[in-house]
């Protein structure tokens, strides 16, 4: 049979159209639609997981900065202190009056024991030999049988005095030790330490400034662990329990939307705004820092779920600021529609919110360019 070249011709025009279709079919792909709940992004702020203020105890001079902001300081380090002079001095006064009361207690127990074993109230021999022996014999006892003089009352009275003068100085000694104590509780206070480890953030004293009990020195914070805090309307609270893991948007490159999960809720919401703050813990590897904004997705719980069609990310093509898509219809010709687009979900796929309807295919990667009736 001869070779006819238009019949070749149109059949390899037929077989070209027959495997655009074919392709046409492969690439795309069915919109799909998912249940979705209503929910609103709630602005936040970034913040470390620990953090605090150290500020002065007492009035006094700033001699010593560890650093500025930005430095780290591990946990028992010393971040500040004040001119402890004139607490030194007091010490060093507290300590004589121990080392006094001290002796004098030594004293009162050494008087003590001479009285246990030299009474007093015996008195004095009254003489040389055997006459002054005499003369106390006849005299004590004459005064004891005529009720003038008792001596067991008498040295009962010189015990109680020897007694007293111990229990005084020990007291003195108690006195003079609690004034060491508060002394160097006041040394202590002129030292702020680390708490933990972690950096400063804010540096709000300079050496030389004169401060006053309870200004703030400045600001000491862990950032390796980060939270964000929002402030969720007492509404929404009813999707949240501690433990929940929330979409959080970043002002990142990277990363714009992690997963932190809810660290604590405030059992308490506030009366003028009538709101709870919750506080949301980061990853650890988020490059974020603190102070940052942040925007959190909180469910509402409220209303009923929505159903909306769910497209590759890789089907849209820009327009200007218009996002389109390119659909197929059912002769296999394609029609470029704009579409308006809802919340990414993170696998590569993104909701429509108006445009398209569950079951219509679409072209999964468009070319640069495409127009409607051709790809």
């Amino acid at each position: 049979m001869p070779f006819n070249r238009p019949l070749a011709a149109l059949a390899l025009l037929g077989l070209t159209a027959l495997n655009g279709n074919l392709l046409m079919a492969a690439e795309s792909v069915a919109v799909e639609t998912i249940a979705l709940r209503n929910h609103v992004w709630l602005g936040g702020t970034v913040l470390p997981a620990r953090q605090v203020s150290i500020a002065a105890q007492l009035p006094g001079r700033v001699e010593y900065l560890a650093g500025a902001e930005g430095d780290r300081f591990a946990a028992d380090s010393a971040l500040v202190a004040l001119d402890d002079d004139e607490l030194l001095a007091q010490r060093r006064a507290v300590m004589a009056q121990i080392a006094n009361a001290d002796v004098a207690m030594r004293n009162a127990g050494v008087q003590f024991n001479r009285e246990l074993a030299s009474p007093q109230s015996r008195g004095s021999m009254g003489g040389m030999g055997m006459p002054g022996m005499f003369d106390q014999f006849f005299t004590r006892n004459f005064s004891d049988m005529m009720g003038m003089q008792d001596s067991g009352m008498e040295r009962h009275a010189d015990l109680y005095s020897h007694s007293s003068n111990i229990q005084q100085a020990r007291n003195a000694m108690l006195q003079a030790r609690s004034k060491l104590e508060e002394v160097d509780a006041k040394l202590r206070d002129t030292v702020g330490y680390a708490p933990f480890d972690g950096v400063i953030l804010k540096k709000k004293v300079e050496i030389g400034d004169t401060v006053q009990p309870g200004q703030p020195l400045l600001v000491f914070a862990d950032t390796a662990s980060l939270q964000v805090q929002v402030e969720v309307p007492a509404r929404l609270m009813g999707g949240l329990r501690e433990g929940d893991a929330v979409e959080v948007r970043l002002d990142l490159i990277d990363k714009p939307i992690v997963n932190a999960y809810v660290a604590r809720i405030y059992p308490m919401a506030d009366p003028q705004r009538h709101t709870v703050t919750v506080k949301l813990e980061l990853p650890m590897d988020v490059p974020a820092g603190p102070g940052m904004y942040a925007e959190a997705m909180i469910v509402d719980q409220t209303t009923p779920s929505r159903q909306l069609p769910v497209i590759p990310r890789s089907a849209l093509v820009q327009r200007g600021s218009l996002p389109t898509v390119l659909v197929v219809r059912g002769d296999g010709s394609t029609e470029l529609r704009v579409v308006r687009t809802g919340e990414n979900l993170g696998d590569g796929r993104v909701t429509i919110l108006s445009g398209l309807q569950g079951g219509e295919r679409l072209v999964a990667e468009p070319r640069p360019g495409a127009v409607s009736g051709r790809r």
